[in-house]
């Protein structure tokens, strides 16, 4: 049976690769366009707050909702018209669901994510 460090462990190494994978393509300078820009700034961001969320469970809800900004406001400012949609879809749809939790106003199943 695994234990909660270990957990804790892989959550930390998942979280260094998520950043790792992020900043790959300035490391191998890579012609930098939006789409890796907007790649690098979501994948770094998810990244910081499940390194945020691990060791402090309390500031999930908070976490997400600014994840949700920044996924949205970067989508799009940086990226063309269809795509920028998308992710303003989904980053609205992640502060949706951020103020519910706020609010406590998710299904028990869901809200046990946010309150541990």
């Amino acid at each position: 049976m695994a234990n909660v460090k270990m957990f804790k462990l892989l959550g930390v190494m998942l979280a260094l690769a998520l950043i790792v994978w992020g900043i790959a393509p300035f490391l191998r300078h890579q012609p930098i366009t939006n789409d890796v820009l907007v790649t690098a700034i979501i994948f770094v961001l998810i990244g910081v707050a499940y390194m945020i969320i691990l060791y402090n469970p309390s500031w999930t809800k908070a976490v997400f909702f600014f994840e949700g900004i920044i996924i949205a406001v970067a989508g799009y400012m940086i990226l063309d018209y269809p795509y920028n949609m998308e992710l303003v879809v989904v980053g609205l749809i992640i502060i949706a669901i951020a103020v519910l939790a706020y609010m406590q106003k998710l299904p028990p199943s869901i809200l046990k994510w946010f309150y541990r």
